[in-house]
């Protein structure tokens, strides 16, 4: 997979496929909430969400993916439902940096619920 690839599977849940290309030392910043530091506490929160997102129904849009070397930007939104009602409603855009190596050194993520 090239960057953007690795990027919107990790922006759109699809976390596993993304888990070989995490660098030892990345990073996952969500502005304002938390923060994850190293490959096996970025894995850990991945899953916690992953059973999170198998609970409801989810529906991710990607927006934009823009793509520069070693920098990718994916803006999306995600529908949650469950039940046929709206849990949860969430935009965001995730900024990704990969290593010389093709590795993600740094995620920055904001998301807005509404």
């Amino acid at each position: 997979m090239n960057h953007a690839e690795i990027a919107r599977a990790f922006s759109n849940g699809d976390f596993e496929r993304t888990y070989a290309f995490i660098s030892d030392t990345a990073v996952w910043t969500v502005i304002g909430e938390s923060k994850f530091v190293g490959n096996q506490a970025i894995i850990d929160n991945c899953e916690k969400v992953a059973s999170y997102f198998k609970s409801v129904d989810t529906d991710f849009r990607t927006l934009n993916v823009i793509a520069d070397e070693n920098k990718v930007a994916i803006e999306g939104t995600a529908a949650f439902t469950r039940d046929g009602k709206q849990v949860s409603f969430v935009s965001a855009c995730d900024v990704y940096e990969f290593s010389n190596q093709g590795l993600i050194e740094s995620i920055r993520s904001y998301c807005i619920q509404s």
